[in-house]
C-alpha cells in the first residue's frame, strides 16, 4: 500500500478541521496505507504524539514537528493554504493532493493574504473537498476539477437519547474567534428571540470566550463530543451559522434528531436537506424569524428532527472516510477528478425573511443590533483610541515578522 505524508497546521484545541484531518488519516490507515503526519511548529516526536493524544484523543504512530524535512512518499497532502506551495515544491515525485475544508481566502480582508490564499488553488495540486459547494466553487472560479466527499457524523456518538427530555432551549455554536461563524449576527438574533420569548434558555458553546452581558445566556465553553450530543438531545433547536463552507456541527445535530437553523446561500443549499434544516437570510431579524417559527410549531420540529435522523442514517463517519480513501486512491492511480457529476442542490426552498414576528422591536434592541463592530472604540477618549491604535500597530508588526 501507499505511504502518505500530511502537512498539518498548528494544533488548536477544539479545532474541527484538524479533527477531520486526523479522522481521514485514520481512514487511510484502516485501508492499509501508511500515514506520517508533519505538524507545523517545533518539538520532539514524543511531544507531537502527546499533543495529538491530549488535544484530540488520537494515538498516531508516525508524527513529527516541522515541514522542512518531509521524506519521500507516494502522496503528500496539503491541508492549509500556505502548505500548498510547500507540497508543490517538494524535490521528489509524488501524488500531490490538497485537502480543502473551506475557501480560506475568505478568512482574510481583500489584500495580500487573500490573494496568496487564492493562489494556493493555482499550484497544480489535486483538491479533495469536504462537501459539494467547495467542489463547485473551485470548478467555477479556477476551472479546477476536484474530488469531494459528503459530510458525515460519528453515529455512535451523535444519536437520540431516550432518557433525556427536551426543554425550551436553543443551543448556538458560538465561536467569536472565527468571523465566518457569524457570532455577532447570531447573538443579535438570539437577543430578539429572548426578548419575545423570555422563557427560552439560550446556551452558547464552542469557545472559551464568554458571551456578552446584555444577553441572558449560559456559557458552556468547549464541550466533549458526548456532552455535545447530550446538549443536542436536551435542546429543541440548534443554531449554527457559517458564511463559508458549512461546519460539521449541523450534521451532528441532525444525527441527534435536532432541528437546525442556518444561513441560506450558495455555500449551504448544496449540502443541507430542506426537510431537516431551515435556512434564513443573513440578518438578525431573519434568523430570529426562523427560530421563532420553529419554537411555536412543535409538530414541525418533530418532523424536522426525524428527517434529520433519516438523512444522517446513511452518512456515518465511516462512509465519509471511505469516500475520502477512494478519492486519494484514485489520485494515486493517476486518475483525474470528474469535471461534472451532475449533482443538484439539496435545499430547494427560499430563505426565511423577516416577518410579522420580528416587525415590532423596541428601539433599544434595534439600536444594539445595528451598532457597528467598533461602536465601543468610538466611545473612548481620543488618547485612549490612540493607545488602542498603537497597540494594534505593534501587534501587526509582530505578526508580520519573518
Amino acid at each position: 500500500m501507499a505511504s502518505i505524508a500530511w502537512l498539518i497546521p498548528r494544533l488548536v484545541q477544539g479545532s474541527g478541521g484538524i479533527r477531520t484531518m486526523l479522522q481521514q488519516a485514520q481512514a487511510l490507515e484502516r485501508a492499509g496505507h501508511c500515514c506520517h503526519l508533519y505538524i507545523e511548529g517545533v518539538g520532539s516526536e514524543a511531544r507531537a504524539r502527546k499533543q495529538v493524544r491530549q488535544l484530540f484523543g488520537v494515538d498516531v504512530a508516525r508524527v513529527s514537528y516541522g515541514w522542512g524535512a518531509v521524506t519521500p512518499a507516494d502522496a503528500v497532502i496539503a491541508t492549509i493554504w500556505y502548505s500548498a506551495v510547500i507540497v508543490r515544491d517538494l524535490p521528489f515525485d509524488c501524488c500531490k493532493l490538497y485537502f480543502v475544508q473551506d475557501y480560506e481566502a475568505w478568512f482574510n480582508p481583500i489584500g495580500d493574504t487573500y490573494l496568496l490564499a487564492e493562489g494556493s488553488y493555482r499550484t497544480g495540486l489535486t483538491p479533495v473537498t469536504i462537501g459539494r459547494w467547495l467542489k463547485q466553487e473551485l470548478a467555477s472560479r479556477f476551472a479546477l476539477p476536484a474530488y469531494h466527499f459528503d459530510f458525515g457524523a460519528d453515529l455512535d456518538v451523535y444519536r437520540p437519547l431516550s432518557e433525556i427530555r427536551r426543554e425550551l432551549s436553543v443551543c448556538f455554536l458560538y465561536q467569536p474567534e472565527k468571523p465566518r461563524r457569524c457570532a455577532r449576527i447570531g447573538l443579535s438574533a438570539l437577543g430578539i428571540v429572548k426578548h419575545l420569548v423570555p422563557d427560552v434558555r439560550i446556551q452558547l458553546y464552542g469557545s472559551k470566550e464568554k458571551g456578552p452581558d446584555w444577553l441572558e445566556h449560559e456559557h458552556l465553553g468547549l464541550l466533549g463530543v458526548e456532552s455535545c450530543n447530550v446538549l443536542y438531545n436536551r435542546s429543541v433547536l440548534g443554531l449554527s451559522l457559517s458564511s463559508s463552507n458549512p461546519s460539521r456541527v449541523p450534521f451532528e445535530m441532525m444525527a441527534a434528531g435536532l432541528p437546525v437553523v442556518e444561513l441560506w446561500g450558495g455555500t449551504t443549499i448544496q449540502d443541507f436537506p430542506g426537510e431537516a434544516v431551515l435556512l434564513s437570510e443573513p440578518s438578525a431579524e431573519a434568523i430570529a424569524e426562523a427560530i421563532l417559527q420553529l419554537l411555536e410549531d412543535e409538530p414541525r420540529r418533530r418532523r424536522m428532527g426525524e428527517a434529520g435522523r433519516h438523512f444522517m442514517s446513511h452518512r456515518s463517519i465511516d462512509m465519509e472516510g471511505r469516500q475520502f480513501v477512494q478519492a486519494v486512491e484514485r489520485g494515486l492511480a493517476g486518475h483525474e477528478p470528474p469535471t461534472d457529476d451532475g449533482e443538484e442542490r439539496l435545499y430547494l426552498g427560499l430563505p426565511v425573511r423577516p416577518g410579522r414576528r420580528v416587525a415590532l422591536l423596541p428601539a433599544w434592541l434595534r439600536s444594539r443590533i445595528n451598532q457597528p463592530p467598533n461602536a465601543f472604540i468610538n466611545t473612548l477618549s481620543p488618547w485612549l483610541r490612540g493607545l488602542v491604535a498603537m497597540v494594534g500597530r505593534v501587534m501587526r508588526r509582530l505578526l508580520d515578522r519573518r
